[in-house]
């Protein structure tokens, strides 16, 4: 079954199970960093992947894409994009530091590998746990590059998943007086298998 094919009902499930999903990351990101994160999931929306690019501000945005394996009873891809000023703020969050300007460092990779991480647990996580499989990421691969050649890399990786993906915009926000000013774009991509699979076991397949 193709995400095209997928009706309001089931966009609504993986829209809760995304809320449920990103409420632990929150959780976990706010314990890393030692103030409160509000995760949120405003909007979730199939789109082609080749067109992911243009949602994200165009082909030419500098962006941070941070790409993880499923793991497990199932199988598919998780892709993280922030645009280059949101990973610089969140950067600056984690590290407790001020930098003017984005530094791909071993420690800053390294963090924004670790966001990946738990963002990707807590996900499947949540997902794994509706539908009583065991699902973990791989280890998170770090991309700073244009939001083109970012999403063409992953393409690559999918050239046999189909051309289509859900995304789930994810607005992080902090302290009611501190607003951290991040944006998140959270990618799940199953194999065609794989989304069968999710709407079987949940009662929701088409």
């Amino acid at each position: 079954m193709p995400f095209r094919e997928l009706n309001s009902v089931q966009l609504d499930t993986l829209k809760e199970v995304s809320n449920i999903g990103m409420g632990h990351a929150a959780t976990a990101l706010s314990q890393m960093i030692g103030q409160r994160v509000n995760l949120t999931v405003p909007n979730v929306t199939i789109t082609e992947i080749s067109q992911v690019p243009e949602h994200l501000g165009g082909a030419e945005k500098m962006m941070v894409g941070i790409t993880l394996q499923i793991l497990g009873d199932a199988r598919g891809s998780i892709m993280l994009l922030f645009p280059e000023e949101s990973a610089h703020r969140l950067l600056c969050s984690l590290l407790g530091q001020q930098d003017k300007e984005l530094a791909m460092t071993e420690v800053s990779v390294s963090a924004l590998k670790e966001v990946g991480n738990i963002l990707a647990s807590a996900y499947l996580s949540a997902l794994g746990n509706l539908l009583n499989k065991t699902l973990i990421p791989s280890v998170p691969l770090l991309a700073y590059d244009m939001a083109g050649a970012v999403v063409d890399h992953v393409l690559i990786d999918l050239s046999q998943s189909g051309d289509f993906a859900m995304m789930i915009e994810t607005d992080f926000g902090g302290e009611p007086d501190q607003d951290l000013a991040i944006k998140g774009h959270f990618f799940l991509l199953p194999d065609p298998v794989t989304l069968n699979i999710f709407f079987s076991d949940v009662g929701g397949a088409v």
